[in-house]
């Protein structure tokens, strides 16, 4: 599909007839001294409402937690005290 490039005098000339040619699914882009500067799309549909628990049951997870890393936690500790020390 082609993009369909017009000037800005011609845009604000046509702009219903831009409109329809976007809804289409037609590139409609606009250029100022031919250079693009805007795109006419198509508004997207509407999405389907979210509901709340619809991935229940779908995902395996772990209740096993993992505590703080020592070696980890000394890095930090080292790092405020070289920084604030």
């Amino acid at each position: 599909m082609s993009a369909h490039v017009v000037n800005t005098h011609e845009a604000k000339s046509r702009l219903s007839e831009l409109i329809r040619e976007a809804e289409l699914g037609h590139d409609v882009i606009v250029a100022r001294n031919g250079h693009p500067v805007a795109k006419i799309i198509p508004w997207p549909p509407p999405r389907s409402p979210r509901v709340a628990g619809a991935w229940a049951g779908r995902v395996d997870y772990s209740t096993d937690e993992v505590g703080p890393d020592s070696d980890v936690t000394l890095l930090f500790e080292d790092s405020a005290d070289a920084e604030f020390g």
